[in-house]
């Protein structure tokens, strides 16, 4: 039974060497195993509802390296087999685990942060600077975006916006332009502003 315990602890741990080596390399990357299954639509887009992955190559082949030592370090002691197999059970179940947390901690890092302009629509802001109405010309409009402030150039096919009147963003026509409007929901504030 030993050797058995002892083909675990290296097969696990080779291939465990195996995966840190190509991910340091380059040709695997660390949450591919995760990202291939998640049906996600861009970087780093992971939900806590998506669970852990039990079943990922660097789960399973953690949990048969710590079951192989578990059983290992049962088999050392005086009870052998009858301490063996529950030490090697809950090493291998805790490290499969164990590992799966991880990498679900470690997705978190994947988002790139980069504020996407298409997720402006329908935001609301204010004008920066003046907007000419009619797309005679652009203005500037601040708007909070993915939880920043962000500054677009804007146009409208309304009148003109004044600085600090509230708009709403209803369109992309530009790498950095937004067509906006005044903002229905606070006319009162437009109103005021004109």
């Amino acid at each position: 039974m030993t050797t058995f315990f002892l083909v675990c602890a290296a097969l696990g741990g080779g291939v465990l060497v195996v995966q840190l080596l190509l991910g340091l390399l380059g040709v695997v990357d660390a949450g591919s195993e995760v990202d291939a299954g998640a049906g996600h639509a861009g970087g780093g887009a992971h939900t806590a509802s998506e669970g852990l992955d039990l079943m990922s190559v660097r789960a399973l082949s953690a949990g048969v390296a710590f079951f192989g030592l578990g059983g290992l370090a049962g088999m050392a002691t005086p009870l052998g087999l009858l301490a063996a197999i529950p030490l090697a059970l809950v090493a291998g179940t805790a490290a499969m685990f164990g590992t799966a947390v991880a990498m679900r901690w470690m997705l978190g890092f994947d988002d790139d942060g980069t504020v996407s302009i298409h997720g402006a629509v329908g935001a609301t802001g204010t004008v920066y600077l003046t907007i000419p109405g009619e797309r005679k010309g652009a203005g500037k409009v601040t708007l909070t975006l993915q939880n920043r402030i962000v500054e677009y150039q804007a146009v409208t096919s309304d009148a003109p916006l004044p600085t600090g009147a509230p708009i709403m963003v209803v369109d992309v026509v530009g790498p950095d332009t937004v067509h906006v409007v005044a903002d229905p929901t606070r006319k009162e504030l437009s109103n005021a502003v004109r």
